[in-house]
Formats: C-alpha cells, sequence, structure tokens
C-alpha cells in the first residue's frame, strides 16, 4: 500500500477528531503508544505464524510459559502473551467484553517480559500512557469508552507489514503533533527538509561503508539518524548501521525508541539512552581515570538553541579543551561534545542560531580555537520559519575532525523557500542546491564563497555569512526620458478618455431630474459645456 498525501491528511483529520479535550501534546502519547503496541502485535504474530506449524500460541504458552517466552524473546527481544495481542482487544471490544484492564494488564506483562539484553529498548516505553487520567474520562467506564474508540480508530488504519509505510506515517503524524502542540512541542521535531540537507552531506562518498555509527546527542525523536541511515546502502541490514543518542526529556526519548522500531530498526542495533548529554557524557567517556569515549562515522544534532547549561568545573572535561561555553548559551557547548565524539575520518552536522558565527568572548575564543584547527568545513544560511519551535533563521555548520584545508565554505540559502501559511518550507529544488554547492566547494554568485584562513583572520574570526557572501541586488538605473515619454503617453490617454465621456454626456436627454448631476459630473471632468435647462 502506498501512503499518499490524501490518505495521510485524511487519518490526521480522522484521529484529530476524536482527540476530544485532550491537547496535542498529550493526545500524541497514547495514539503513538496504540500504534507502537499493535505495530508489536503484528510483528509478533508475524513472526509466531511462521514457527509454529499449524498449532496454536495459546496451547504452546500453556505447555510450558517459560519456555514459550524465551522462545520468543530470543528473536523480538520482547513477549506477548495470548490474549494481549491487539487483536485481541479488538476481538473483546467486537464481542462487549472489553474492559481498560485489558490494556493495564497487557502492558504489566509485555514490561514484565523484556529480555535483559533488550531492556535499553524496550523498558518503560508505555510508560507516558496513562490510563488512570481523568482526562481520559471521570471514571473506569468513560475511560474504558474512550481506550475502545482510540483502538477501534487504530485497528482501522490499514496499513501494511512494510516498515517503510509504518515509519512513514509515523514521521508525518510526529511533524503534525509538533506543529499544533504549541511551540515547545517543536523541540523534537527537525523538519525533514533540513534532516535531508544534513544527511545527504554526511553521507556524501561515503554510503557504501559496510559498517556505520550514527549519534545525535539531541535525539529528539530520532529523525535525523533515521534520514541519515536512509542514505546508506546498508541501511535495513541487520547489524550494518547502529543508532546511538541520548535525550533528556523522558516523553521524547520514548518517541525516539518508537520511531526506530516503527521504521524497522531492530531492538539490538538501538543504543540510546534518557540522559543530559552535557552533564553525562557518553558511558564509555571517562572510566577509572582514562578517556575513552566512543567515536561514531557521524554526528548530527539539532539541539536547544541558546540553553542555559551548568559550565561550573568543567576545565577539565576532555569535550570542552577548545574553550568553555558561557552558562547563558551552551550552543558551542553542544557542538565541541559532537565534535568530541566524531571518529578522525568522520563528519558531523549541528543546527545552530546564527549568534555562534559572530559572538564574542569565550564564544570567540572558541570559534578561533575551531578554525586555527580546521575543524569548520561550512556554514550554510537557512531561511527563517523554517522550524515549528522558532521563528529565527539557523544555520548548518559542517566540521571534521582531520580537515587538511584550513579554508571555510559559506553557503547563504535564507532566500530559497516556498512561503506557507505559518512559516517557510525548503523545495526540493532548494535542498538539491544546497547539496551540490556543498560537494562542488566553488564560489557561485551571490550564493556561496570559499573563503581562505586569511580572509577569515582579517574579519577576526567572525564568521558572520554577509562577511563573505554579497547578496546585495543593485536597482536598475532610471531611464529619465522613458518615463518623460511613458507619462506623456498617460496624459494623452486620459485627455482621449475625458472627451470620450463629455461626447457621452452631451448626447444624453436631459430634464430637471438629471440636469444639475451631469453639470456636476462635466465640471469634475473639465468639460465647458452645460446642459440646458
Amino acid at each position: 500500500m502506498v501512503l499518499t498525501a490524501d490518505k495521510k491528511t485524511l487519518i490526521w483529520k480522522t484521529l484529530n477528531e476524536t482527540r476530544g479535550k485532550i491537547e496535542p501534546s498529550e493526545y500524541k502519547n497514547y495514539i503513538f503508544g496504540l500504534m507502537f503496541y499493535k505495530f508489536l502485535s503484528e510483528k509478533a504474530q508475524s513472526w509466531l505464524n511462521t514457527q509454529l506449524r499449524g498449532e496454536t500460541w495459546e496451547n504452546v504458552w500453556q505447555q510450558n510459559p517459560e519456555k514459550a517466552a524465551s522462545f520468543m524473546q530470543s528473536k523480538l527481544g520482547y513477549v506477548i502473551q495470548p490474549g494481549d495481542m491487539f487483536s485481541d482487544w479488538q476481538a473483546a471490544i467486537n464481542i462487549d467484553q472489553f474492559n481498560i484492564t485489558n490494556v493495564a494488564d497487557s502492558l504489566t506483562h509485555f514490561n514484565q517480559g523484556i529480555q535483559q539484553g533488550a531492556k535499553g529498548t524496550f523498558e518503560g516505553i508505555f510508560d507516558d500512557m496513562d490510563l488512570a487520567s481523568s482526562r481520559l474520562g471521570s471514571n473506569t467506564q468513560t475511560r474504558t469508552k474512550t481506550l475502545m474508540d482510540w483502538i477501534s480508530l487504530i485497528d482501522q488504519i490499514e496499513l501494511d507489514e512494510s516498515s517503510d509505510v509504518l515509519g512513514d506515517l509515523y514521521e508525518y503524524l510526529i511533524g503534525m503533533f509538533a506543529a499544533n502542540s504549541g511551540a515547545k512541542a517543536g523541540e523534537f521535531y527537525t523538519p525533514h527538509e533540513v534532516s535531508d540537507i544534513m544527511a545527504r552531506i554526511l553521507t556524501a562518498g561515503r554510503e557504501d561503508m559496510a559498517e556505520y555509527s550514527l549519534y545525535d546527542p539531541a535525539l529528539g525523536s530520532g529523525s535525523l539518524l533515521l534520514t541519515t541511515a536512509s542514505y546508506m546502502h546498508n541501511d535495513g541490514v541487520r547489524g550494518a548501521i547502529k543508532y546511538y543518542g541520548q535525550e533528556v526529556i523522558t516523553t521524547t526519548y520514548n518517541l525516539a525508541r518508537i520511531n526506530l522500531m516503527m521504521h524497522g530498526v531492530e531492538y539490538n542495533d538501538i543504543h540510546i539512552h534518557n540522559a543530559d548529554t552535557l552533564n553525562m557524557d557518553w558511558p564509555d567517556g571517562v572510566v577509572e581515570g582514562v578517556d575513552s569515549p566512543r567515536m561514531f562515522d557521524a554526528v548530527m544534532a539539532n539541539p536547544p538553541y541558546s540553553l542555559k547549561w551548568d559550565n561550573t568545573n568543567r576545565e577539565d572535561d576532555p569535550r570542552f579543551k577548545s574553550g568553555i561555553a558561557p552558562k547563558s548559551k551552551a550552543d558551542f557547548a553542544f557542538l565541541q561534545h559532537c565534535l568530541y565524539h566524531l571518529k578522525q575520518d568522520g563528519r558531523m552536522a549541528i543546527v545552530l542560531p546564527h549568534g555562534v558565527l559572530f559572538r564574542g568572548a569565550a564564544e570567540g575564543r572558541i570559534r578561533k580555537q575551531l578554525l586555527e584547527n580546521h575543524n569548520i568545513s561550512a556554514v550554510i544560511g537557512l531561511p527563517e520559519k523554517i522550524f515549528t519551535n522558532t521563528g529565527i533563521p539557523t544555520i548548518i555548520m559542517v566540521l571534521e575532525k582531520n580537515r587538511t584545508s584550513d579554508d571555510v565554505l559559506f553557503i547563504d540559502a535564507s532566500k530559497g523557500f516556498e512561503k506557507q501559511k505559518n512559516n517557510n518550507k525548503l523545495r526540493a529544488q532548494d535542498i538539491d542546491l544546497i547539496v551540490e554547492t556543498f560537494l562542488k566547494r566553488e564560489d557561485a554568485d551571490k550564493y556561496a564563497h570559499v573563503a581562505t584562513f586569511d580572509e577569515i583572520k582579517e574579519n577576526d574570526f567572525n564568521l558572520n555569512i554577509p562577511r563573505y557572501v554579497d547578496t546585495f541586488e543593485e536597482e536598475e538605473p532610471v531611464d529619465l526620458v522613458k518615463v518623460s515619454q511613458e507619462m506623456t503617453e498617460v496624459n494623452q490617454e486620459i485627455a482621449a478618455t475625458e472627451q470620450s465621456l463629455l461626447q457621452m454626456m452631451n448626447e444624453l436627454a436631459v430634464n430637471d431630474d438629471n440636469k444639475d448631476i451631469i453639470n456636476a459630473a462635466k465640471n469634475l471632468i473639465g468639460g465647458t459645456d452645460h446642459a440646458k435647462g
């Protein structure tokens, strides 16, 4: 099944109409939770169909529950007991034997049946579905009715088993919930167009790598990881691509785990943590006093802009050797964290506010150090209003660890977009132009410039894009002779029109009722004849 734009819109409209008074930011937790449980149930049932050879899951379970659980865990990392499948919930609804406890018990059983090695992927993933919330209803009966409606709604969304279709719908709904949940909600979602630019830049020339590790320290919904992986030729091959990330907000962390698995990523290829990246470095960092950080082929991030952070006692943190970012703005702290975890031959891309390009003091010193180390490869200026949570224009900065060249490519892509109702959107041709310009690494009139280190040094290491890319458009000179001729022609046309109008008025029959009106009209356009009484 192809999930068309019209189908997506219809699904969103139907979902939105069923949420009642529940805010989108909270409603999504239930809808995504139910969608994911349906996904896991159908995955488990599909696998059982290939293994049971005519036997029923109920009989296998009754004979030896422990062995049956281990049997499913070994393949899927989780267990769904007989009677706990999503289809069992719908069957109970159909015969009027469903209660909200059906769901509560199923989720409890699910948490109890997670394989030890899969706990990091599955444990607590349904915790945001608060089945006792008064928002679902004032009592058990009304909450049961609400849940029945949602389960029946999710059951009607006809999807095949393709992870591409499921993931496509899930990603679409994430974007819609972000756009409809207020400014704060946008923090968990990077528009696909921006993810696409970063992914294509990160993977360019590396698509054939047999193994590839991705890391996003400000994970959000995980869309940056998924989009980057989609450009690798081994995308979808179990074990070929490893997904790493950290996310401080638990609800968003759960969202990312679901998103990765709904896109078909196997649980043992997912390594993400619910943690504060700046305060808690990746666990493989300093161990027993020895710095042994985990390094990644590609690092990408869209961290919260100018976040306040605790920058005290950071002098001995190996991540921040280029300097300590001010406590009021963590932008360079995130950047340095990303660079620290990048492999020597890796590439990173990070979305940041324009301030990192020109702000002074500690940030100026960090920027100078990065430039002297040849780490900054490119600065790409994006249009304003392309994110759901901010209208400010942003940049993508591309960095590498072992660059031999000391130049920097500047791209001003701020004017290439399609204006929509409340925001701007990058078009396919805008994205292509940015990526192609990055790969060519050549000057383009009023769009891109490869600045030498000397140029940057002359600008006191200020990277503000207008200093390097001149987008000024001169106005065409005014042809005064032509303007005079056009004015003469316009005056002649006006005179001819007035004459024609006066002639028509002279031909009108004049009487006591209209003579004053006709005379007034003639005087208004400069006529000299007057109607006779």
